[in-house]
């Protein structure tokens, strides 16, 4: 089932970071390239930004400690983030983008929604993601997974089904019989927590979820449970938001393993509050008001915020806050997963700067 007779296509770059480390030296092409802190013989503290796919058959993700992955994989090519370089080439790939969609959304530094309904058939829109796909190719030396689907979710997941390298197209009608095969965590928002819980129930594929009584699902998940049902369904609603309608930007991490380590913590938000800076270059905003988000063991989650006396898109304020913010909350008990989100957001690139911004807060 679908709505509106839209065409929504999920661009999503494959081991970004990796990838462009890879295409600046073909050297490491097929070797396990992982991006990150120094792991320092193991004994090295922050996380793993990205890894090659090479070094994912070893168990390394992004997120885990960079002891771990050192741990997995010791023979990887371990390299420092170069935040720049891979700022500059996403702002190319993202005018690729931005240019070929009736409507744009850039959702983080390697991956973004497109509508493009008036390309009038599933089938040209395939032809349109084919040649995304080698204009990339042609200009960057990367690769990217398409999803092309009636709704934001289905392209979503669908970006992912054949990765890397993949164009998956789930064509109207068809929407509900492809993800109903697929592990129910494959829906975006369902975690650990709530896949465990529907997994209690007995529900473990998107199909299983479908076909269970929404009002069960309501009586243990509340309003959320509507949503599930629906997405698992193939009904989804959203829209593909242009950079105008944007409130925040926002990332979070999960652990591999809870920590209460302060200097992996820190590493982590520091990494977080990089990430979500990137995100307000590329879109040519400024923030006001930082958050950094807490999830403790056993799903205890806290949040804490500090609004500047002035808008900025500086990454450093932006890492001093997220830093400060986090102190309060390292007491001693293992965190699970960090988040920062940057709200209050204004255009940079067309409000005047006042002289006393050029000063150090």
């Amino acid at each position: 089932m679908t709505t509106g007779g839209r065409i929504i296509m999920h661009v999503d770059m494959d081991s970004f970071f990796a990838s462009v480390e890879v295409s600046r030296d073909p050297s490491l092409a097929g070797m396990p390239v992982i991006v990150g802190a120094d792991p320092k013989g193991g004994a090295g503290r922050g996380v793993v930004s990205t890894c090659s796919y090479e070094a994912r058959r070893y168990g390394v993700h992004s997120g885990m400690p960079i002891s771990r992955a050192y741990a997995l994989c010791p023979h990887g090519v371990y390299l420092p983030v170069n935040r720049p370089l891979y700022s500059r080439i996403s702002g190319e790939i993202m005018a690729i983008l931005s240019e070929r969609a009736d409507r744009f959304e850039q959702v983080s530094i390697d991956e973004a929604y497109l509508d493009v309904t008036s390309t009038g058939s599933f089938p040209a829109a395939a032809m349109l993601a084919a040649t995304i796909k080698q204009k990339i190719r042609d200009m960057e030396g990367l690769t990217c997974s398409i999803g092309i689907a009636p709704g934001k979710v289905a392209a979503k997941i669908a970006s992912d089904y054949q990765k890397p390298d993949g164009l998956t197209v789930v064509c109207p009608g068809r929407v509900a019989e492809f993800l109903a095969p697929l592990p129910v965590g494959k829906i975006p928002g369902v975690g650990k927590k709530t896949g465990g819980d529907l997994g209690g129930m007995g529900i473990l594929t998107v199909g299983d979820l479908a076909r269970c009584d929404v009002q069960t699902l309501i009586a243990r998940f509340g309003r959320s449970g509507i949503r599930l049902h629906r997405l698992a369904r193939g009904i989804d609603d959203g829209e593909v938001q242009a950079r105008e309608g944007c409130k925040s930007v926002s990332r979070e991490t999960t652990f591999d393993e809870d920590t209460s380590d302060p200097e992996v913590l820190s590493a982590a938000i520091a990494d977080l509050a990089d990430e979500v800076s990137e995100a307000l270059s590329v879109g040519g905003l400024r923030c006001r008001t930082v958050t950094v988000k807490v999830r403790y063991r056993g799903f205890e989650t806290h949040t804490r915020s500090r609004t500047l006396d002035r808008f900025t898109e500086d990454p450093d304020v932006i890492r001093r806050v997220a830093c400060d913010l986090l102190i309060s909350f390292l007491r001693g008990t293992e965190i699970r997963l960090l988040g920062v989100r940057l709200s209050g957001l204004e255009d940079g690139r067309t409000r005047q700067t006042s002289i006393d911004e050029f000063l150090a807060p």
